[in-house]
C-alpha cells in the first residue's frame, strides 16, 4: 500500500467509501415505509423540502471545512452526520422526526460535495496526472452502480412483507455499511495542497466567487451540464415508475430494470477514460446531451410503445453516467487548488437554484401530464446541450 502513488490510493479508498456510503437498503420500499409509520403525501413532499433547504445551507460552510482543514475531516464530519440522521429512522414515528432526519441527511451530503472532487483533483496533480480526472471519477462513480444493484435486489426481498421489523434490518444493514465507510475514511490521505487556506472564512468564499468571474468557461460548462442533468436524471428519475407502467412494463420488472441500468452504468463509467481517450471530451458532452434530448422526447411521443421506452430508460442512464465524470474533468481544471472545495460548493448552491427554476418552469406545464413535462424536460435539455463550452488553454498548458 505505502508503495502506491497518492492518487492510486486515494481513488482505491474512495471506490469503496462510495460503494459502502450509498448503499440504502430501505431504498426500494422507502415511500412504503414512509406510509407505514403514518405519513401521509404532503409530508413525502416537505421531506425534499427540509433536505434540499439544508442542502443550500450547507453547501459552503461543507466547502470551507474542507478547504481549511483537508477532505478527511469533511468526510468524517459528513458520515457521523450520516450516521446519526439515519438511526433516527428507527425511532421516528411523528413527521418532526421525518423532517429532522431529512434535513440532516441533507447537511451530511455538503460535506462530501466538492470535497471528494478536490481530493481527488489535488491528488492527481501531485502525481502530475490531473488530466485524468474524468477516469479517475468514472471509476469512483461505478460503486454507487454496484451499491445501487445489491440495495435494488436486497432491500425488496428482505422487506417484502412491509412489517415494521423488516423495515429496521434493512435500516440496521444500513447503518452497518456506514460504520464501514466511517473506517475507511481514516485511510484517506490528504494532498499537499488541500487544507492550506488559512484566511477568513469570508475572505475563502468571495476568493471562491472570484474564481468563478475570472473563468466564464465555468458557468458555461455548469450550464451545459445542468440543463442537461435535471431534466435527464432528476425529473425523469421521479416519473420513470408511471413511464414504465404506462408502457405495459410488469410493477415486478421495474426493479429488474433498475438493476440492469445500473449494470451498464457501472460498465460506462469504468469505460469513461477510454472514451475521452479516443473523443474530444467537448464531442462527448454534445453527443451524450443530444442523446438525452432524444431519449425524453421520444418517452413522451412513444410512451406506449414498451420497447421505445425502455430503450430510452437506458440511453438517458448510459448518457448521464458518462457526462459526470467529463464534467467533473472540464470544471476541476479551471478552478484554483486552495479553494477547490469552496469553489465546487459555489457552483452547487447554483444547481439549487437552477433546480427551483427548472422545476418552476415544468410546473407550469404539468396539466398536460407526463407528456406535457417529457416534452419539456428535452427541449430543456436541448437548451443545455446547445451551450458551447470554450476550449482554451489552461495556465499548465493544458487543453480543456
Amino acid at each position: 500500500m505505502k508503495n502506491q502513488s497518492l492518487s492510486t490510493h486515494n481513488i482505491r479508498v474512495m471506490f469503496w467509501i462510495r460503494f459502502f456510503g450509498t448503499i440504502n437498503f430501505i431504498a426500494p420500499v422507502l415511500t412504503l415505509f414512509y406510509y407505514e409509520r403514518g405519513l401521509e403525501p404532503i409530508h413525502i413532499l416537505m421531506l425534499q423540502l427540509f433536505w434540499s433547504g439544508a442542502v443550500l445551507l450547507g453547501e459552503v460552510p461543507g466547502g470551507v471545512v474542507a478547504d481549511r482543514f483537508g477532505p478527511k475531516v469533511s468526510f468524517l464530519i459528513g458520515v457521523i452526520i450520516k450516521i446519526g440522521s439515519i438511526s433516527l429512522l428507527i425511532y421516528a414515528y411523528e413527521p418532526w422526526m421525518f423532517f429532522l432526519f431529512s434535513a440532516l441527511n441533507g447537511l451530511s451530503v455538503t460535506f462530501f460535495s466538492g470535497a471528494d472532487e478536490a481530493l481527488i483533483y489535488e491528488s492527481l496533480k501531485e502525481d502530475g496526472k490531473h488530466n485524468q480526472m474524468d477516469w479517475a471519477m468514472g471509476k469512483i462513480q461505478s460503486a454507487g452502480f454496484v451499491s445501487m444493484i445489491l440495495a435494488v435486489l436486497f432491500g425488496a426481498y428482505l422487506a417484502q412483507d412491509l412489517q415494521n421489523e423488516q423495515f429496521i434490518l434493512l435500516i440496521l444493514l444500513g447503518l452497518l455499511f456506514h460504520l464501514v465507510e466511517l473506517v475507511l475514511i481514516f485511510f484517506v490521505r490528504n494532498p499537499k495542497n488541500t487544507g492550506t487556506f488559512k484566511a477568513n472564512p469570508f475572505k475563502q468564499v468571495t476568493a471562491g466567487v472570484k474564481a468563478i468571474r475570472k473563468e466564464p468557461t465555468l458557468l458555461l460548462l455548469f450550464i451545459n451540464f445542468t440543463l442537461v442533468f435535471i431534466p435527464a436524471d432528476s425529473v425523469y428519475e421521479a416519473f420513470n415508475q408511471p413511464i414504465f407502467t404506462n408502457a405495459g412494463l410488469p410493477v415486478v420488472m421495474i426493479g429488474v430494470m433498475y438493476a440492469l441500468a445500473a449494470t451498464l452504468g457501472y460498465m460506462t463509467s469504468q469505460s469513461v477514460g477510454w472514451f475521452s481517450s479516443k473523443f474530444s471530451r467537448k464531442s462527448l458532452m454534445f453527443v451524450t446531451g443530444i442523446l438525452a434530448a432524444i431519449g425524453l422526447f421520444v418517452s413522451a411521443v412513444f410512451g406506449e410503445t414498451l420497447w421505445i421506452v425502455l430503450g430510452a430508460f437506458f440511453l438517458l442512464r448510459i448518457g448521464q453516467a458518462m457526462r459526470g465524470p467529463i464534467y467533473s474533468q472540464l470544471k476541476n481544471d479551471l478552478i484554483p487548488s486552495e479553494i477547490r472545495a469552496t469553489t465546487l460548493s459555489l457552483i452547487s448552491v447554483l444547481d439549487s437554484a437552477f433546480d427551483l427554476i427548472v422545476f418552476g418552469m415544468l410546473s407550469l406545464v404539468a396539466f398536460d401530464g407526463l407528456t406535457g413535462i417529457l416534452i419539456a424536460s428535452s427541449l430543456i435539455a436541448l437548451a443545455g446541450t446547445l451551450t458551447p463550452i470554450q476550449r482554451r488553454v489552461k495556465r499548465e498548458g493544458q487543453l480543456v
